[in-house]
C-alpha cells in the first residue's frame, strides 16, 4: 500500500489512528482553504455578497459534491455539518403527540439527544429495535427494522455507517418499505461520502445528510444535506436571514438569490466562513489525482488484517462478517475494561490517538484507516493492546 503521509499535517509523533472522528486534510485541500480564506478577508463585503460571487461558488460546490452522489446540485446544500443537517429535518417535520420515531441501538450520541429534544417539544416518542451483532446478512437487518414499524411509526431514522460499531447499514430495503407505507426516512451519513458508493437518486431516502470533512478530507465545517424534490419547501431553516422568503412553501417560487428557496434559505444563515465547503472541489480533485479508489482497497486490507490479528489477541468475534463492516473503519471488541483509562493510557504511553468507548455491553477500539495510515502503526497498535488489555481488563 502507498504511503501518503507526506500530503497530510498530522504530526509525526502521535499514530493517528481516528480519522473516522474528524478526518485530516491533505496538504493541497489546506493551502486551497487558506487561498478561500485569504480572499475572503481581502475583501469580506465583497465575497460574502451572494449577488458578487458567493452564491455562484457554492453552486459550484455543491456541482461537483452532486457528481459523485449520484444526484442533482439542486437536491443538496452546503452546511457545516451532518448534525446541523439532521436538525433541520428533525425540527421540522410535523410531529404530533403519540407519533414514533424507529431508530435503532447503533445511533450517534448527538443525534439521539437531537431527537429527544424534538420528541419533548412535540410529544412524538422515540422507539429503538436491537440490530444484533454479529451483522452478518441483509435480511437479518432489514427483518430487525420492519418488526419495528407500527401504525404509529411517522419516521425512520437510520445511520448508514454507524459511528460506535463501523457497520454499513444495508438500508435499501428498509428505505423502500418505509416508502410504501407512507413513512419519512432520515438517513445520517456522516462517515459515508468518500468513504463507500453512493447514489441518492437510486436509494430514494427522503432526507440524507453526510459529512466532507471525514472521508472525502475537505476541511473542517463542510458538509450537505440533501432532500427528495418534493420535500424541499417543507424544511424550515434552524436560522432565518438573508436567504428565507415569506414565500418559500409556495409551489414554483423562487429563492432570494436565484436558487431555489431550500438553498437560498439554508444557505444563506448570518455571517459565516463558507471556505471549507467552497475547498470541496479541491478535496474532489486530491482524490481524483491520487486515485483515491486503489488507496481505498489497500486502506480496506489494512484495516481487515489489523482486526483479524486483535482478534488473536482477545479472542471476541467481528461485530459483522466483511461485507457489513466499514470499509476503513472497524470496531474491535476488546475485553471489558475502563474505556477512558484504555484510551489515556494508549495515547500517553505509546502516543496513539484511538477512540476506545463502552456500548451496549462490550468495551470497543475503534481503528481508521486511511492513505496516510502503515503497517508498522497497526503493528504498534497491536503491540500497545497486547501489553495493555490483559492490565486493564484484570485478566494478568
Amino acid at each position: 500500500m502507498q504511503n501518503l503521509d507526506a500530503f497530510f499535517l498530522l504530526r509525526p509523533d502521535v499514530t493517528f489512528l481516528n480519522h473516522g472522528s474528524f478526518g485530516a486534510c491533505p496538504r493541497p485541500v489546506f493551502e486551497a482553504y487558506q487561498r478561500w480564506q485569504l480572499q475572503l478577508e481581502s475583501q469580506p463585503v465583497a465575497f460574502l455578497d451572494p449577488e458578487r460571487g458567493l452564491s455562484g461558488w457554492m453552486r459550484e460546490a455543491r456541482t461537483a459534491m452532486a457528481a459523485i452522489l449520484g444526484t442533482s446540485a439542486e437536491n443538496i446544500v452546503g452546511l457545516t455539518n451532518a448534525t446541523h443537517a439532521l436538525n433541520i429535518v428533525a425540527q421540522s417535520l410535523d410531529l404530533k403527540p403519540g407519533d414514533e420515531i424507529l431508530t435503532t441501538d447503533h445511533e450517534y450520541a448527538a443525534l439521539e439527544k437531537t431527537w429527544a429534544y424534538v420528541c419533548r417539544n412535540t410529544g412524538a416518542v422515540i422507539k429503538v429495535v436491537e440490530v444484533a451483532v454479529p451483522l452478518t446478512d441483509e435480511p437479518q437487518f432489514t427483518a430487525a427494522i420492519l418488526a419495528g414499524f407500527s401504525d404509529k411509526t411517522r419516521v425512520l431514522f437510520l445511520s448508514h455507517i454507524t459511528s460506535a460499531t463501523a457497520l454499513v447499514f444495508p438500508i435499501e430495503h428498509a428505505v423502500a418499505e418505509a416508502r410504501k407505507r407512507g413513512i419519512y426516512t432520515v438517513i445520517d451519513g456522516a462517515h459515508t461520502p468518500g468513504h463507500i458508493p453512493l447514489n441518492l437518486d437510486a436509494l430514494d431516502a427522503d432526507f440524507y445528510a453526510g459529512n466532507c470533512h471525514k472521508w472525502i478530507m475537505a476541511p473542517k465545517g463542510s458538509a450537505f444535506l440533501y432532500v427528495r424534490p418534493e420535500l424541499q419547501a417543507m424544511l424550515n431553516p434552524l436560522v432565518i436571514s438573508h436567504g428565507w422568503t415569506e414565500d418559500a412553501k409556495l409551489p414554483g417560487t423562487k429563492g432570494v438569490f436565484g436558487n431555489s428557496p431550500f438553498i437560498d434559505g439554508l444557505e444563506m444563515q448570518g455571517t459565516r466562513d463558507p471556505s471549507a465547503w467552497l475547498t470541496v472541489p479541491a478535496a474532489l480533485q486530491f482524490r481524483k489525482d491520487h486515485d483515491w479508489d486503489k488507496v481505498a482497497k489497500g486502506c480496506l486490507a489494512l484495516a481487515q488484517d489489523t482486526a483479524a490479528r486483535v482478534r488473536q489477541i482477545t479472542h471476541l468475534p467481528a461485530l459483522s462478517t466483511p461485507e457489513f463492516c466499514a470499509p476503513q473503519m472497524v470496531s474491535m471488541l476488546v475485553p471489558r475494561c475502563d474505556p477512558s483509562l484504555l484510551k489515556t493510557r494508549l495515547y500517553d504511553d505509546y502516543h496513539i490517538e484511538i477512540p476506545c468507548f463502552d456500548w451496549q455491553d462490550h468495551t470497543i477500539v475503534r481503528v481508521s484507516v486511511q492513505g496516510y495510515n502503515t503497517k508498522s502503526q497497526m503493528d504498534h497498535l497491536v503491540t500497545a493492546l497486547t501489553v495493555l488489555l490483559p492490565q486493564l481488563s484484570g485478566d494478568t
